[in-house]
């Protein structure tokens, strides 16, 4: 199974994105996802054969896939043509020459552009342009049963057209000249898809941005016939993995890399969202895209082109732009019915008009052409996705990263955050204050070290980094048993278990102890360790509250220890001493009353964060592929958790002011246009520029205040 990424030009409308998903499903490929906003199309194909016959079948449907080296020779040949423009702006000026003597008519009184011939004349090269495009892309849409935005332009500006040329052929132009409405619409509309698309753009410039940093210049190392090492530029994307490179002070570091000698502070806000410069060391992993803001280091490249770090943020940010979350749905059924029924207003109009006013056939074509074009089903195709390019742009350049659109939407009626205590309240950075051993100290710290340095948790982590043994403890099985602690057997088959009060419970009295050490079911002794709550979750929680969001404890830990750091945070509710069997429980039974956030690391919380209504994890932008939680915070703290609660909730009204916009200028605008209180190009231009208040309402989500 391989996982296709293609970026495909010519999608202009949700239309255009569900023709392409239908085609691909039809075709037997998986789990397609299709962003006409980013242009992006991902799917799962199992027969690597099929890729040409599906490039084939997406170039036929009338759109380009633009990666160049996958595409067979005979599509490659259709792709340079003379005289071909490249976008909406070109085609704009270029038909704007013509149609602007054309309306010229209507303000000076010449008789040279009163003639029919000359009118004619101007027209052709517009309708010439206007059908290569509107026309061959109408057409393909109704072959392929989802008829599009074009139909609706091809067909009224033909109708002027037709209607025009048959009353200069029977001889009484004066009263059917109508070349300079299909021009105008024509050309209006390549103006407003221009803007649209400026506008559109404007929504992606979070995300390029990430992409942009991708290209960039590295110092690679190399080694001549007498061992003298030789440094000399490279690009970036022509290193591979095993490669050595030298990065200077000011450097952008250009690939995933593992440092092998020198130190240096870099910054990692393009990932993580914070300024404040990590100082790395050898054998620290650096990120491409961050910037060595001091210090030079050697590295070895440990990950290049789709598999860094940079690349799976933007894949997973752009699976997340083309999953459709649930409020989206209404809108693109009505997309897929919303081309015949406005034909079938259309046609109603003109035969309405014309049996009962006394306007004539000529006006009530022209009321029944205005209807047609400024009917606007892209404004609600594009309602959501640009709402969500803009809220999944701006949490990603702050080190939030949402993995399905649908965490956007359901974060607006989260009333409760749960959260981890160690590594997600607390820094995780753990040392060991007291302890006590009815052995010989050496060989307890050496058995606590020895069982430990199995274990994943960060308490065991600092044990066995203040504890590393002179000599080591052999144990011919180790393992982690979930909830109870870590157990080991020697050569000599004697039992160790390093574990909690609940498990010793028979042997002491005294609950107040971290951590136990059993040997055969004897109490050898006990350790204590100290953790500190990070500097930013008293804030946080305070944030929180002012939001009326309850806060809960849930915690392995023993009593004494979440009830203090509970409440230095100002916590609501605490649940302690938890198995992660428990853990899901409670998350299974607070989900069930109220949609709730689960904030914890990422791996021992997996199961919980999973069953919560949204699961947020902490991470070093290192791990993001590996998290099972729907929304990563990346800069590996809690400081930018208000803001995620914030773009959710701010992203989803956005949306619903866009659904409400595209629905009501339709709803409006088409009576307005059917009663004759618009002509055809004006129609056209407010049909235009509907879509660019769509765009920039959702650009102003990149600058409202969310917390």
């Amino acid at each position: 199974m391989e996982n296709i990424s293609w970026k495909v030009e010519g999608m202009s409308c949700t239309n255009c994105a569900l023709t392409i998903h239908q085609y691909l499903e039809e075709k037997g490929v998986d789990n397609v996802k299709v962003s006409f906003i980013g242009g992006e199309v991902n799917f799962d194909l199992k027969d690597n054969t099929q890729k040409t016959i599906l490039l084939k079948g997406i170039e036929s449907l009338g759109y380009h896939v633009k990666n160049e080296d996958i595409l067979p020779n005979e599509i490659k040949s259709t792709q340079h043509q003379p005289f071909r423009f490249t976008n909406h702006g070109q085609r704009f000026l270029f038909c704007a020459i013509f149609t602007l003597p054309l309306m010229l008519h209507m303000v000076v009184h010449s008789h040279l552009l009163m003639n029919p011939f000359v009118q004619l004349a101007l027209t052709i090269p517009v309708y010439w342009v206007g059908m290569r495009f509107f026309g061959k892309s109408a057409i393909k849409s109704l072959r392929n049963g989802i008829p599009n935005m074009n139909v609706l332009i091809a067909l009224g500006a033909t109708a002027a057209f037709i209607y025009s040329l048959y009353g200069m052929l029977v001889g009484r132009a004066a009263n059917f000249m109508f070349f300079e409405t299909t021009a105008a619409i024509i050309t209006l509309v390549f103006l407003g898809n221009w803007l649209e698309d400026k506008s559109v753009k404007t929504t992606q410039k979070a995300i390029r941005s990430l992409a942009v940093t991708q290209k960039t210049k590295a110092n690679m190392i190399a080694f001549d016939d007498q061992h003298q090492e030789q440094i000399f530029q490279v690009e970036s994307d022509t290193l591979r993995v095993g490669d050595l490179i030298l990065i200077n002070s000011g450097e952008p570091v250009p690939m995933d890399c593992k440092i092998l000698w020198g130190e240096a502070k870099v910054n990692e806000s393009l990932l993580t969202g914070e300024s404040v410069p990590v100082h790395k060391s050898k054998k620290d992993l650096l990120i491409g895209g961050s910037t060595v803001e001091s210090g030079t280091v050697k590295a070895q490249v440990t990950a290049v082109g789709k598999d860094t770090v940079l690349s799976n943020i933007l894949n997973l940010v752009k699976q997340a732009q083309a999953e459709k979350p649930p409020v989206q749905q209404l809108a693109d059924k009505i997309s897929a019915i919303f081309v015949p029924t406005v034909i079938s207003i259309a046609v109603i109009t003109m035969i309405g008009n014309y049996f009962f006013t006394n306007i004539g056939f000529g006006n009530s074509l022209l009321r029944g052409i205005a209807v047609l074009v400024i009917s606007c089903p892209c404004a609600m195709g594009l309602a959501t996705p640009a709402a969500i390019a803009v809220g999944l742009g701006r949490a990603a350049k702050n080190g939030i990263l949402f993995k399905n659109a649908r965490s956007l939407e359901v974060f607006k009626d989260i009333q409760q955050v749960v959260f981890d205590k160690t590594g997600t309240l607390t820094t995780g950075h753990f040392s060991i204050t007291q302890f006590e051993t009815n052995i010989d100290t050496e060989t307890f710290q050496s058995i606590v070290a020895s069982l430990e340095k199995y274990a994943a948790h960060p308490i065991a982590k600092a044990i066995v980094k203040e504890w590393k043994p002179v000599v080591p403890t052999h144990f011919t099985k180790v393992e982690e048993i979930k909830g109870v602690g870590m157990k080991g057997i020697d050569t000599e088959g004697n039992v160790y278990m390093a574990t909690a009060y609940n498990q010793v419970a028979n042997l002491t009295t005294d609950h107040s102890h971290n951590a136990y050490i059993t040997k055969n079911n004897l109490l050898l002794g006990w350790l204590d360790v100290e953790d500190t709550i990070r500097p930013e979750a008293v804030q946080v929680i305070q944030q929180l509250h002012q939001k009326n969001i309850r806060t809960i404890l849930l915690s392995g830990d023993s009593t004494t220890n979440c009830g203090k750091i509970a409440a230095i945070a100002g916590i609501d509710t605490v649940y302690s001493e938890q198995t992660p069997e428990q853990k899901l429980q409670i998350i299974a039974q607070l989900t069930a009353k109220t949609p709730t956030a689960m904030v914890g690391d990422g791996i021992n919380d997996a199961p919980a964060l999973a069953k919560a209504t949204v699961g947020i994890s902490l991470s070093d932008a290192s791990h993001i592929a590996m998290q099972s939680a729907q929304v990563v915070l990346m800069n590996h703290g809690l400081t930018h958790l208000p803001l995620a609660l914030g773009l959710g909730k701010h992203t989803y009204q956005t949306i619903q002011e866009n659904l409400f916009w595209a629905f009501f200028y339709n709803i409006i605008a088409i009576p307005i246009a059917a009663f004759g209180y618009l002509n055809p190009a004006l129609g056209t231009l407010a049909m235009g520029l509907s879509d660019v208040v769509l765009a920039i309402n959702s650009v102003r989500l990149n600058y409202k205040k969310v917390i």
